[in-house]
């Protein structure tokens, strides 16, 4: 063990990126790769939604997600890649789901899915 960590600290090479700190680099690299998702997800979700409901409907139901839902929506995802059993049991839930609205008359189902949404768009307080 103590071989391995000489060999590590005597090693002169230089550090990759912006910063002669590794630890520094990674942590850069983490916030640049957690801000990239986050644009890309709302790009995403908007994408989803416009054809529907238009540009500027989409943009507010992306803006006005509640913290309640936001926060469950980062614990199921952390839940569903941290373990393979939160995978299965996310996967198994979200199949589910599906299902349940595929046997829903269609209409309902849309209608349904429609309201709550418009809703959410409409919603003055985002953090119901």
């Amino acid at each position: 063990m103590a071989k391995k960590s000489k060999a590590l600290s005597d090693n002169s090479a230089s550090v990759p990126g912006p910063s002669t700190n590794p630890a520094t680099n990674v942590m850069m690299a983490d916030i640049v790769m957690r801000v990239g998702t986050s644009v890309m997800r709302g790009f995403v979700e908007k994408r989803f939604l416009k054809g529907r409901y238009g540009k500027d409907t989409a943009q507010e139901i992306v803006n006005n997600r509640s913290l309640k839902k936001t926060l469950a929506t980062v614990a199921v995802a952390k839940l569903a890649t941290k373990s393979t059993p939160g995978a299965v049991v996310i996967g198994s839930g979200l199949l589910v789901k599906t299902l349940w609205d595929r046997s829903q008359r269609r209409r309902d189902a849309k209608k349904a899915g429609d309201q709550t949404l418009i809703e959410q768009a409409r919603s003055e307080d985002a953090d119901e």
